[in-house]
């Protein structure tokens, strides 16, 4: 069918017969259920989808029926996907009931969809694709209207309870909870870390089983989100703000807008540098409270299985530490605002995203090793020990380091190389590695005979 045959959303009308109209999914709802107050006994069923013809003009629509025609109808599109919705009622906008509850569109209408007048379908036209695939990178917000996410941690509790606009990047994107709500209605919630250039980590939480299902699907550290209309609370359990996708929301994947292009730069420079890897506030933990033992191929395991950072411990051998290496490949100086490494005669930072590139360096100097260690199970490679972990793991300075002869740091060396360790280690999704991980070092040293024996001993004993 020509796309000349659909009626577009500026210029829908109550006055209009089987209108016909071709859209993209921008956003939509779960499925939800209520007593129908006709029938005692029986529910309704409803949900609710967003849909966008043109870079200025979408529109809700809300779908009613039975169970089986209302899941069936959801489980046949998804967010991207290009449908047309034929003969739906178009009806005013009732501000008191449902907009509330529903993204703020431009339109004057809403359309209602049920079994009996209405179908929904996907689009199979591909001309009429061509033309609205791009629609779902352009925000339902002006662009340049959101909150930087220090803008947010820096107004705090002021910003408790309202609505805005958030511009930020997918550091990593956790696995979902399921639970049980005291009325027995079962219930899931999924946690993202988010990032810019001001702030390294901010909670991002969905709670609606297609917003998990849409960020699913992102890939951390090469996504840019415009989250319009996220929810802002302060939560007193992380003593911290956290956003919250609610269904008023509307995120667009990748924006194509310039202040998108510039955070996935950034985004993409600082992913490379290793920054995001060893960004180990807030989010750690400390070294005392962590218990869990591991052998290589467990964590390795686990880290396949959980997008999540986690934290163990395992008593593996040191199988490459390269002390003897020029003084320059393990002591190195990184920007102090984006961690990114630099030469220590620099003047400014050499990574074009850094947020202070246009002042004069400030530039942190610490060890800064890659470190592999074995044990019977496997090898974990390319795992960083930096400064201060570093200093306290070889019991010198870098200062005292750089003092000491060749034979002195091979001596230094040997004291780790090849002997059984106890590390403390947090693990990270990084789609840099070849690995898909990347381990850091949160604390090293000998171990103890005894201990490692019992441990080994209760591994081996694992199913």
């Amino acid at each position: 069918m020509a796309a000349q045959t659909y009626i577009s959303i500026s210029e829908l009308h109550p006055n209009f017969s089987h209108p016909r109209v071709a859209g993209i999914v921008i956003g939509k709802t779960d499925v939800k259920s209520f007593p129908d107050r006709k029938n005692i006994g029986v529910d309704r069923f409803t949900f609710s989808f967003t849909v966008k013809d043109s870079p200025d003009f979408f529109i809700n629509v809300s779908a009613w029926g039975n169970d089986g025609y209302i899941n069936g109808l959801s489980n046949s599109f998804s967010t991207g996907d290009c449908v047309i919705i034929e003969n739906p009622l178009v009806t005013n906008k009732d501000p008191e009931k449902g907009e509330r509850y529903c993204p703020t569109t431009p339109s004057l209408y809403r359309l209602l969809v049920s079994e009996a007048h209405s179908q929904v379908c996907l689009c199979a036209d591909m001309g009429t694709i061509d033309r609205l695939l791009p629609l779902i990178h352009l925000p339902v917000k002006d662009s340049r209207d959101f909150y930087s996410l220090a803008d947010i941690v820096a107004n705090g509790q002021t910003l408790d309870g309202t609505v805005i606009n958030i511009l930020a990047a997918v550091k990593s994107i956790g696995e979902p909870k399921q639970f049980t709500t005291s009325d027995r209605r079962q219930g899931q919630r999924l946690e993202v870390k988010l990032f810019d250039d001001s702030v390294s980590s901010f909670p991002l939480v969905c709670w609606d089983r297609e917003a998990i299902q849409l960020v699913q699907t992102l890939i951390p550290r090469e996504t840019v989100l415009f989250i319009s209309d996220a929810k802002i609370s302060f939560d007193s359990f992380r003593s911290g703000m956290t956003a919250t996708v609610n269904s008023k929301t509307i995120i667009t994947v990748n924006p194509d807008t310039r202040e998108a292009s510039l955070l996935f730069s950034y985004a993409k420079e600082v992913s490379e540098s290793g920054a995001l890897d060893q960004d180990e506030k807030p989010e750690d933990v400390p070294v005392d409270s962590i218990t869990d033992v591991y052998t290589v191929n467990q964590l390795k395991q686990k880290a396949q299985e959980n997008r999540e950072a986690f934290f163990g411990i395992t008593y593996s051998f040191v199988s490459r530490l390269d002390l003897d290496s020029s003084v320059s490949k393990v002591i190195k100086a990184r920007c102090s605002r984006c961690k990114f490494l630099v030469t220590e005669d620099a003047q400014s930072c050499s990574n074009a995203s850094c947020p202070g590139r246009d002042q004069a360096l400030l530039a942190a100097t610490g060890f800064d090793l890659l470190v592999d260690f074995t044990d019977h199970t496997g090898t974990l490679q390319a795992c960083c020990l930096r400064s201060p972990v570093a200093e306290k793991t070889l019991g010198c300075t870098t200062e005292e380091f750089t003092r000491l002869t060749d034979d002195e740091r091979t001596v230094m060396k040997w004291k780790f190389l090849l002997e059984r360790c106890k590390i403390y280690v947090k693990i990270v999704p990084s789609p840099k590695q070849r690995s898909g991980t990347r381990g850091v070092l949160l604390d090293c040293s000998l171990a103890d005979p005894g201990e490692v024996k019992q441990h080994m001993s209760a591994l081996l004993q694992r199913p």
